[in-house]
């Protein structure tokens, strides 16, 4: 029998009373179910950091432009906003004197640092820009719209404006320092016995010893995810910016091993002793040294990082911040001579390249290469 064969498909008292599907369109409870299944499977992270975007292009448009943004009217921008939003903010030597400089007018940045859709004056990072050109992208994406910072001209743009921060000593992107275990140590050593201190060395020894945890996967930690294991823990990933499906693997258990087991416990006997025998694992500690039932927010991570770098003198030695915990432990791992493998395998590194370029940094300081005019002098 033939498709054109077939009798007519009878439809049941239920299906005809809630009507048949338009096979080119999506009924409204579809779409608001593919709503929610798109937010629910982006990390909280992810969705804040579009929305600040999309205030920043907003605010942006209608400043340079001094129109009310439309949808619209307005949608999709031509790649010439593209472009001007690009000038505005990357910086660039001009043709007559050797000073940086960038294309929005002062008032407008002004206005943009005031309303807060701006940390500072001046131009982006490069990582900015570029986070910024993508939540444009995006917003045409989600429309069925073809992005215009896809057009030919615009990545001609952006590919000379990554040349122009790389040259700039000003516009290029820093890495942070890492905190291997010599200065993560003197941090520890600011950590003492009020609750304030007790979970700042559980959590920078957790985050150091169990792979270099991210920041989210730091605040995202729940007491559910650990396991006694003697007289150690067992912390079980369930999902990271590289498995954010949450498929299991067996790479998934941290061991929480040692003096950061300790510390842990330490910690974990305080969160008992104030009833929070169940949820977030690391907490936020009021005024007076209560802890409060919130976890800790993703900005906390960060203060407590430079809250301890500057009690412990390192500022004065080296940027850090919560990445440099992930930086340290690869650093520390090839100082150790820990396999790559073995490491990628604690840090949850989905690419060889970037792990390697943490043992390739350090290693550069004991290559038989350094120093090595020095050596043929003395000989």
């Amino acid at each position: 029998m033939t498709v054109q064969d077939r009798e007519p498909h009878a439809l049941s008292p239920a299906a005809a009373a809630t009507g048949a599907l338009d096979l080119k369109r999506l009924d409204a409870s579809t779409q608001k179910a593919v709503r929610e299944i798109l937010h629910q499977g982006e990390s909280a992270n992810t969705r804040a950091a579009y929305r600040a975007a999309a205030r920043y292009w907003l605010a942006w448009f209608e400043l340079r432009y001094d129109v009310d943004f439309v949808e619209a009217e307005h949608f999709p921008l031509p790649a010439e906003v593209v472009i001007q939003f690009i000038v505005d903010h990357a910086p660039r030597l001009s043709e007559t004197d050797t000073v940086l400089q960038h294309e929005l007018p002062h008032q407008v940045d002004l206005q943009l640092v005031s309303s807060g859709v701006k940390a500072k004056l001046g131009p982006m990072a490069l990582n900015t820009l570029e986070a910024r050109l993508a939540a444009m992208a995006r917003l045409h994406r989600d429309r069925g719209l073809e992005p215009p910072t896809e057009e030919t001209k615009v990545r001609r743009l952006m590919r000379a404006v990554r040349v122009v921060y790389a040259k700039s000593p000003a516009g290029a992107p820093k890495k942070k320092d890492a905190l291997h275990w010599d200065r993560l140590a003197r941090l520890l050593a600011t950590c003492d016995d009020t609750p304030r201190g007790v979970r700042d060395r559980a959590l920078l020894l957790f985050a150091f010893d169990s792979g270099g945890r991210r920041r989210s996967e730091i605040v995202s930690a729940d007491r559910s995810q650990l396991k006694r294991d003697a007289g150690d823990y067992i912390f079980t990933m369930r999902h990271s910016k590289t498995n954010q499906t949450g498929v299991e693997k067996a790479t998934d258990a941290k061991p929480i091993v040692g003096n950061a087991a300790e510390a842990l416990r330490a910690w974990l006997r305080l969160l008992d002793a104030a009833g929070f025998h169940t949820g977030p694992l690391f907490r936020r500690i009021r005024r007076g040294g209560t802890i409060a039932p919130e976890g800790l927010a993703i900005t906390g991570v960060w203060d407590i990082v430079k809250a301890r770098c500057a009690l412990s003198g390192l500022d004065d030695e080296g940027d850090f911040s919560p990445h440099s915990l992930r930086s340290g432990f690869m650093t520390q791992a090839a100082r150790d001579g820990v396999p790559l493998n073995e490491a990628m395998a604690y840090s949850g590194h989905s690419n060889a390249q970037t792990a390697m370029d943490y043992q390739r940094a350090d290693d550069m300081k004991k290559s038989k290469a350094a120093g090595l005019a020095s050596r043929k002098r003395q000989a």
